[in-house]
C-alpha cells in the first residue's frame, strides 16, 4: 500500500470517529428550546426582482465537418451528448473510395483516354460483373474485346472480386471505445 493511500485511510479514519464521538452525540443530546409568543401584524410587502444569468449552461457541440465541396471524396459524421455534469463531442470524416475512382474515371474520360477510364470503373467487382453481362469485357494488358476476354481466362486472379470488410486493430478498438462511451453516456442521461 503506497505511503498517500496510507495516509489518506488514516485522516478518513480520524474524521469518521471525530463525528462519531463529538459531532454526532452532541447533535442527538442537544436540548430542545422552547419558546411562545404571540404576535399581531399587518405586512404589505412589494418586491422587484432582477434575475442575472453569470454563466452559460453546459453544453457539448459537434463539430462542423463541411463536405458540400463537390471536389471532396469524404462523409463527415459527428455527435455530441450532454448531462448536467458531463459534455462529449467528436467528428470524423470517412473516405469515399467509390467517390473516387468515379472522379478519377471522370478526369480520365475528360483527357480522351477513354479505355483507362474504364479500366479504372473495371477495378471494382460491380462494374467487371456488368462488363461481363453486357458481353463487354473489362480492358486488360492494353487489350479491348475478344483478345480482353481471352486475356482475363487466363488470368482468373486478377478479377476483382468483393472483398468483406475487415477491421484493423486501432479500427477496432476505436469502435470499441465509441461504445462503451455511448454506453455510459445513455447511463448517464437515463439517471
Amino acid at each position: 500500500m503506497s505511503d498517500r493511500l496510507r495516509n489518506n485511510l488514516i485522516a478518513g479514519f480520524v474524521v469518521v470517529v471525530f463525528w462519531i464521538t463529538l459531532v454526532i452525540p452532541a447533535v442527538v443530546n442537544a436540548d430542545p428550546i422552547i419558546t411562545q409568543s404571540t404576535s399581531t401584524s399587518d405586512v404589505t410587502t412589494s418586491t422587484d426582482t432582477t434575475t442575472r444569468i453569470r454563466t452559460n449552461p453546459p453544453s457539448a457541440i459537434s463539430p462542423s465537418i463541411n463536405s458540400s465541396n463537390s471536389d471532396i471524396c469524404a462523409m463527415g459524421v459527428s455527435g455530441a451528448v450532454q448531462t448536467q455534469i458531463l459534455g462529449i463531442s467528436t467528428g470524423r470524416t470517412y473516405r469515399d473510395l467509390n467517390c473516387e475512382r468515379l472522379k478519377i474515371a471522370s478526369k480520365l474520360y475528360d483527357m480522351g483516354m477513354k479505355v483507362a477510364a474504364v479500366s479504372v470503373m473495371c477495378q471494382d467487382f460491380r462494374t467487371f460483373d456488368a462488363m461481363q453481362k453486357a458481353g463487354t469485357p473489362c480492358p486488360i494488358a492494353g487489350l479491348i474485346g475478344e483478345e480482353a476476354a481471352v486475356e482475363w481466362k487466363k488470368n482468373p486472379r486478377l478479377i476483382p472480386k468483393q472483398e468483406p470488410v475487415k477491421l484493423n486493430k486501432e479500427d477496432w478498438f476505436e469502435k470499441l471505445a465509441n461504445g462503451i462511451i455511448a454506453v455510459i453516456l445513455m447511463a448517464l442521461l437515463a439517471s
